[in-house]
């Protein structure tokens, strides 16, 4: 088996149950991550095709293989019970309960895209979802402090210089405040861009093409968790103050391993796209960081009121809303074509 006109946040089945998940995520130690190392690329194998596929063109001579296609961080769409079908082909508890998961999802969208599967995609699968979306850019992605971050929190904090820039970037002479300005610049630009194209398939188009782009999409990444790094900061200082702060984020730094925004990044942020994803936890603080309300099928849950999960629990009405799918609360695909019944 291979692996891996818009309702308001408010009205959605499943927020009552992220209480719980928030609780549960605070409580228990993580989990062992689904993890796929990245090596070098002639290493590398295309999660998306089958193994035959892979067996017979690695028994053709080298000058018979062909030049090697862009290496597709999200796939092309497919039906999603088609897709369940070839993913889920036994009849135990757990394979019962993701065809009906998958069934269920199937209600509200017709299609699927599988998204790569490295300790990126939850970073990965939102950030797709988000800049795809006909929207203005955030505002505060347009905001002139927003490259000034990283030089002055780096000033203040000098624990930040710890961080660990991800695998596209090792061995690279990289000076720290120079690559985060450089990638929150490219994130503004790039959303910009996209925000720019007036269809839905220009904009489609132009984020497939942007995560074929190895280099730029990885320092995406390396904005997108800078920026929760700067939202933990902030919350955990108003918590210090005493002010009135998220749930979560009494949870998040309740664990033993993130008790200080210092902890969260060398033991978790530092390990996105290394060694692990994102926890449950930090999907909140992800949502936080991205201004992005994050509604999560999770099949394992089918039957229960955590079957859709939100994060935040309680978002702000005016922002933007992504939907994720996932199997095991690790990795996240993309549900796509919204049914016309249901998007009435």
């Amino acid at each position: 088996m291979s692996r891996g006109t818009m309702p308001q946040p408010g009205a959605w089945p499943g927020t009552s149950g992220a209480e719980k998940l928030m609780r549960e995520a605070g409580a228990a130690p993580p989990g062992p991550a689904r993890v796929v190392v990245l090596g070098q690329a002639e290493h590398e194998e295309d999660i998306y095709r089958s193994d035959d596929e892979i067996k017979k063109e690695k028994e053709l001579p080298i000058h018979e293989r062909g030049l090697p296609e862009p290496r597709l961080s999200v796939a092309p769409e497919v039906d999603i019970m088609d897709y369940c079908k070839k993913e889920w082909r036994g009849n135990t508890q757990n394979a019962t309960c993701m065809k009906k998961g998958y069934e269920e999802v199937s209600q509200k969208f017709t299609s699927i895209r599988q998204v790569r599967g490295d300790n990126y995609c939850a970073l990965r699968a939102t950030l797709f979802q988000a800049m795809s979306q006909p929207a203005v850019p955030p505002s505060w992605l347009q905001a002139p402090e927003l490259t000034l971050l990283p030089e002055k929190l780096i000033s203040k904090y000098s624990w930040i210089k710890q961080w660990k820039l991800g695998l596209k970037f090792e061995g690279k002479n990289e000076d720290l405040v120079d690559k985060i300005k450089e990638s929150l610049t490219l994130l503004r630009k790039k959303w910009a861009g996209l925000a720019e194209l007036r269809t839905a398939e220009a904009r489609q188009t132009a984020c497939d093409e942007l995560f074929t782009n190895e280099e730029e999409e990885y320092s995406l990444y390396e904005a997108v968790k800078f920026l929760m790094l700067n939202r933990a900061i902030e919350l955990y200082d108003d918590k210090e103050k005493g002010k009135e702060v998220p749930f979560f984020s009494v949870l998040l730094f309740a664990r033993d391993t993130s008790s200080d925004p210092g902890q969260l990044l060398r033991n978790h942020l530092n390990q996105v796209g290394h060694t692990g994803g994102l926890e449950q936890v930090e999907m909140f603080l992800l949502a936080y960081a991205v201004r992005h309300t994050i509604r999560v099928y999770r099949l394992s849950k089918y039957g229960t009121e955590e079957f859709i999960t939100v994060y935040p629990t309680d978002p702000p009405r005016d922002w933007p809303v992504v939907t994720l799918i996932t199997e095991d609360d690790r990795h996240y695909n993309i549900p796509v074509r919204v049914c016309e019944e249901t998007s009435l």
